[in-house]
Parts: structure tokens; sequence; C-alpha cells
């Protein structure tokens, strides 16, 4: 029998949390910081010495002989570099442990090697990590030994940002002060700082380790760039919400006990929709919390899978014919003092400053869809979107029924009157007792959808970082509230402005409300009348970044600058280009030196077995129909790969940028899927003791 698990006892134990820094800080040094934290003070360099002190005590006690500021560049991962506590050797032979004020908040890594987009030239390597003591440092144990942590920004020399925290900390300042500037206008003295609180939903494949590393595709792009489907792939239902195996479950025990040690509040798991896919969850936390947590939680989620012999596969879709992966952001504005600007109440139709906000959210996602879908773009999520198992392309939001009603009411008379409200469900069975129905259903094809007391963005990919679609968010709704505030603050009649701003909302941005099926084709037919955009794949959506609007906007609350936005496009750009350049190289190699020469052997084999079998006076009409069949397959193949490799080695004389990204997308893309059709094929009629990698149904049955 495993040993008990004491959640309480170990939740947080290896972070250096409020209640840590009460017992470890003198109180005026205290609560200097959390001035810092909760008002955005600047930090005396006397009080971080001190700060650093107690840290780097607190640290050592657990083991830790290292620290590093933990921070995310453009690559979509986080990023370290690791200093031990050792400053110098004493004359006696000892040496001292020490850890500065400076050392805490500052730190210097190369700006130059990583993403830049042009900000940082090769010979220009200068940038500084910043720390972000709103997210709090904590304790990592793994085979480097224990590590401290620091969350940190990234910015370059010149002070443009490098990363993904920094323009998510500007986005949620941007969001506080509008947000607080409507509240006030509702009479609102109390709420000091609106906050955008976020609980991600990641999604995750688990193989056996063994398999995965005789995938060439699997460890070079993490997806699989051949593979025929198993004669049972998800048609019966049976994996989601199923019964957990006993492997998946062992290594489920441990993510979490380290999770919860490192103060991540892992709540959900379960068997996702796929054979060997699983989902876990987290509760609510501040967005940049939320963010740090997330990326914590895919690096556990790998280094956990390597202990149990597995591996773990966050890429968007690692199979293709089973659904993918993605992960859901939940999103929501909260008080300091527990108010959720998106909590409706029962009456939604009369709570006027719920239906402000939501009609802003309306015209901030109906202006911005573009940028909204911009956010979730990534390489392997094309492969997703749209595809029956996420949600469409294109940007819709669904209210559901009861606040659908609301808004009809009001674009058609000016007012609502009422709310639809849910009833008793009975189920017919005497013993079970009734329940409440919510007023509204959920809508699981719709990309942002209202769910309650917050919108669940669905397109996010499940490798992805969620910083980027939160930055926009926050962004965006910022900017309908300030516009909504701008008309406000100068109303004379404040009840009939209100009143005719949210009608007027409603009513110019209705457009992008759709409570229906979002994978039918009647509804891309639809959306195309209403003039919403269908951005199909990431190279059709990075413009986005770079639109006057886009860029006038960002500039408008320091969220970004023209310079980054541009940054961040050329590097959008040249990850698309690199990452198809890959798997393009990766085809070309696993065809040329795997599969072509096992099908060669192969029907070397079955020619053998027709010589043998005429040789003998039998008839061997079987095996000169299946050699027939491989050899033209394999003829297609060899033609196809011929023209994969064309195609790749053209891409060199493709100028860099947009050309590039969209020469890869309309022409290399295409020619991949030409090679993998006649190897998919062969693959379901070579021996499988000659086919030289597992199959679909080793990889995900055998876990």
């Amino acid at each position: 029998m495993s040993e008990v698990t004491n959640v309480a006892a170990i939740f947080g134990e290896d972070v250096f949390n409020d209640k840590v820094m009460q017992e470890r800080l003198p109180k005026k040094v205290y609560k200097e910081l959390k001035k810092t934290i909760m008002e955005g003070k600047a930090l005396d360099p006397t009080v971080a010495d001190v700060i650093a002190e107690a840290m780097k005590n607190w640290a050592v006690e657990k083991g830790a002989t290292h620290y590093t500021h933990i921070f995310q560049p453009l690559t979509g991962v986080t990023a370290e570099k690791h200093d031990s506590f050792i400053t110098a050797p004493r004359e006696d032979g000892t040496v001292l442990m020490e850890f500065s004020g400076k050392e805490l908040i500052q730190g210097e890594p190369d700006a130059s090697s990583f993403p830049s987009g042009g900000l940082r030239a090769t010979f220009e390597a200068r940038g500084y990590t910043a720390w972000d003591c709103t997210s709090p440092a904590y304790v990592r144990k793994d085979a480097a030994g224990a590590i401290l942590c620091i969350p940190t920004a990234f910015c370059s020399y010149t002070g443009e940002a490098l990363d993904k925290k920094t323009p998510l900390l500007r986005s949620m300042q941007a969001i506080n002060e509008q947000s607080l500037r409507l509240l006030r206008l509702f009479g609102n003295t109390t709420s000091k700082k609106v906050t955008p609180s976020v609980g991600p939903e990641q999604e995750y494949f688990l193989v056996d380790k063994q398999k995965y590393l005789k995938r060439k595709d699997l460890i070079f792009t993490g997806r699989t760039l051949f593979g025929a489907m198993p004669p049972k792939g998800q048609e019966l239902d049976d994996h989601y919400f199923g019964t957990i195996r006993q492997r998946i479950a062992a290594f489920m025990k441990d993510v979490n006990e380290e999770l919860w040690k490192l103060g991540v509040t892992a709540k959900t798991q379960h068997n996702e929709v796929a054979p060997a896919q699983h989902e876990l969850a987290a509760i609510y936390s501040e967005a940049n919390i939320a963010v740090d947590h997330n990326q914590m939680i895919m690096k556990t989620l790998k280094k956990v899978a390597c202990q149990h012999g597995l591996q773990c596969l966050l890429h968007e879709k690692p199979f293709a014919g089973v659904n993918g992966s993605g992960k859901h952001n939940n999103w929501s504005i909260t008080t300091d003092d527990g108010i959720n600007l998106l909590d409706p109440g029962k009456t939604p139709h009369e709570n006027i400053q719920f239906l402000l906000v939501l009609t802003c959210i309306l015209k901030a996602v109906d202006e911005h869809a573009d940028l909204l879908r911009e956010s979730a773009a990534d390489v392997g999520n094309d492969h997703r979107l749209g595809a029956n198992e996420a949600p469409p392309a294109i940007i819709s939001i669904f209210l559901g029924d009861q606040l659908e009603d609301v808004i009809e009411q009001l674009v058609n008379t000016g007012s609502a009157t009422h709310s639809k409200t849910g009833d008793k469900l009975s189920t017919g069975v005497k013993t079970l007792p009734e329940f409440s129905r919510d007023a509204t259903d959920r809508n699981r094809t719709s990309p942002f959808a209202f769910t309650g007391n917050k919108f669940e963005f669905r397109m996010v990919g499940s490798r992805d970082s969620i910083a980027s679609p939160n930055i926009v968010l926050n962004t965006i709704v910022a900017e309908a509230f300030s516009d909504a505030c701008d008309e406000l603050e100068k109303a004379e009649d404040f009840d009939t402005c209100v009143h005719d701003l949210i009608k007027k909302y409603a009513t110019e941005h209705q457009r992008i409300i759709f409570n229906g099926n979002g994978y039918s084709d009647e509804w891309v037919e639809e959306a195309a009348k209403r003039g919403l955009p269908n951005l199909k794949s990431m190279v059709d959506a990075i413009p986005a970044l770079v639109t006057d609007k886009a860029i006038g906007m960002f500039g408008k609350f320091g969220v970004y600058s023209e310079v980054e936005l541009r940054a961040r496009a050329e590097i959008q750009y040249e990850t698309y280009a690199k990452a198809i350049n890959i798997e393009a190289k990766t085809m070309i190699d696993i065809a040329g030196k795997q599969i072509i020469p096992a099908v060669i052997g192969y029907t070397k084999s079955l020619a053998d077995t027709i010589n043998a079998v005429t040789a003998a006076g039998g008839k061997a009409k079987v095996q000169v129909g299946l050699l027939d069949e491989v050899s033209d397959l394999l003829e297609e193949a060899k033609a196809a790969l011929g023209r994969l490799i064309e195609a790749d080695k053209a891409a060199e004389s493709v100028e860099e940028g947009e050309k590039l990204a969209r020469y890869f997308h309309d022409t290399v893309v295409p020619a991949m899927a030409e090679l993998r059709a006649p190897v998919d094929k062969l693959e379901m009629i070579v021996d499988k003791e000659v086919w030289p990698m597992p199959s679909y149904g080793d990889l995900l049955f055998e876990v």
C-alpha cells in the first residue's frame, strides 16, 4: 500500500511564500515587500539585501546549492542559468556563501542567443533579468540538486521586452487601471486592485519511453510524421474519463505531489478523449502566477514521465487521426476584495455593471478577433484548429441561452426586462435527488465561451505559454473599458449614458455571438457573411500583430512598442519556417534511411518467396499481387521523396521572413503530405517485423 499523502502538510513547502516571509523577514522589511507586491512600489536596495539573505538561508536549509533567475524568452519555454551561492574562498580554506540584494533583483544572461526579431544583434549580447516579486521564489529539486528559482522578467540592454512576462505584467497594469476607472463610476470606492485571474487546463499524451526512442519524428519534431491508424482509435469513447491505468495513476500521483510542494494548485486529472491522452487542471490564480505555474506544470510532466519510463508529448497533434491536445485558458477579472466582474448574478438583466463589462468584452473580441486568433497561433495548432476536435479558426463568442436572450432584448427593444432561469432537473429515478439545472448549456465548439463567471478561451495550443493570449485579452478589454469610461466620465446623466452605451455595444458587436455548432460548414459560410476573419494557419494569423490597429492599442497602454511587435512578428515567421524545415528534413531522413530500405528488403523477401513457390510448382498469384502493390507504392513514395527534397532545397533561395514562412506553408507542407500518403499505406501492407518503427497501436495502447 502506498504512503498516505497529507496535501495540506506538503503544499507550498518548497515556496518562499507569504507565510515564510512573515516568519523570516523583519516586520518592516516584510511590509515594504508587500507594498511593492500590492502597489507596485519600487524596492529599496537595503531592503532587497535583507530579503536576499533570508531567501538564501531558507533555500540552503532545503539543500539548495545554486540559484537561478528563471525567465520566459520568446522561445516559448523557460530558460535558466545556475549560479552557486559560493562567493569566495577564505584564508582558512572554508568557503563563503552569500547572496546579495543585487543578485536577487538583477541578472545578466546573454540576450543575443535568444530569438529577438532583430532587437539584438549577435555582437550585442547584454540583456537583463529583473525579479518579479509578485511571483514567489521556490526551490526545485531534480537531478541537478536543489535550485533556488527566482521568477524574472527579461529585457534587452536598450529596454525592449525579450520575454513573455514583461508584456504580461504591463497588460495587467493596463486592465487594473481601466477596471478601477470603471468601478469608480459605479460607486465602488473600496476596491484597490483588479487582477485578471486564470485557470489553465493542460492536455498531454504519455507514451512508453523505449518506443518513443525508436521514433525519430517524435524525438526531433514532437509529432509523428508517418503513421497509419490502428484498428481501434477513439471511436468507442471509452478512454475519456475512463479508469486511469495503474502506471499512469502512479505517474499522476508523483506529478501532483511535486506540484503541490511547489505551491501549484493541481486540482483535476482525468483521461482525455484520445487513447494515451490525459489532462491536468489547476485552480485559478493571478495571471502572471498562472503563467509561471503552467510552465512549471509542463516541465514537471516531462520530468516525472522520464522517472516512470514514459515520455510526455505536449505537441498539439502528435498523432494524426485522433484528437490533439489544447490548453483551455479560463479567464476572469476579480478585485482585491473578492468581486468577480464577470459574475452575472441571479438576474443579469438587472446587473448594469455586469452588462457593461459583458458588452465591452463583446466589443473587444469583435474588434480584435484577428489578434486573439494570433495569440493562439502555433505550428502544431494548424493541425488541430477547425478539425472537429477543437474550436474553428474563426473567433466567436458563446454566451448561452440566458445571456444571448438578454442581449437580444437590449438590441431589439432597448432594454432587458427578464432573464431566463434554470429549473429543477429530474432523472426519473426516485432514489436520486432532484438538482438544479443551469440556465444555459455549454458549447465545446466555441473558441471563446462564457461559462458562468468566466470566459474560456479554448484555442491555445498544449505546449504554448499562456502568456500571449492573456496579454491580448487583458489589453483589448482594457481598451474597451477605457473607451467606455471616456464616454461615461463626461456624461451629464450617467444612468442614461450607461444604458445607451450597453445597447450600442450590444447592437454593433452582436455578430461575434454564436451559440451554434462551430464545427459545421454552415457556420463557416455564416461567419463569412458576418465579416468575421477566418485565419486558417499560423502564417495567415501573424500579420495581425503589426496592423495599425494593434500597434496603436498596444502602444496606448504601454504593453508593446511598435518595435517589439514587429520583432515578435519576425520571430513568429522564423519559428514557423524553422519548424516546418525540421519536419521536412526529418521526413526525408526517415523515408530515405529507414522506410524505403525496409520496404525494398520486404520486396526482396516477397520475390524470393515467389521464386521458391513457382519453382516448387505452386501458384504465387497472391504473392505477385502483393509485390506489385508494394512496388507501386514504393515507386510513389520514392517520387514524393524526391519532390520533397527539391522543395526543401529550393527554400534556401527564398527571402527570409514572411515570404519564407509562406513558401513552407504553401509548398513544403503539401509535399510532406504527398510523401506521407503512400508510406502510411505501405505500413498497412508490410510485415510488422520489417517495419522500422513502432506503430500507432504500439504507442497509443501499449503504455
